[in-house]
């Protein structure tokens, strides 16, 4: 069994530890989960993830996070 290394943003400590998004490389896919409900694991490829970077830093879901 491999060891899975779990990373979150270093914006995360300046909020609830518990309540952020985490990553991870898990074979040749990028691994995403919630800290508090870590069972619950989706996958997608580095390309995916790479788009959904670039629409995030460009502020196109910034709609989402005012709810």
């Amino acid at each position: 069994m491999r060891t899975i290394n779990w990373q979150k943003s270093s914006y995360s400590a300046q909020s609830d530890g518990d309540a952020c998004v985490e990553v991870a490389s898990i074979g040749d896919d990028i691994g995403l989960r919630e800290s508090d409900d870590p069972d619950r694991v989706v996958t997608t490829t580095p390309a995916k993830l790479r788009s959904l970077l670039v629409g995030i830093k460009a502020g196109e879901f910034d709609h989402l996070a005012s709810r």
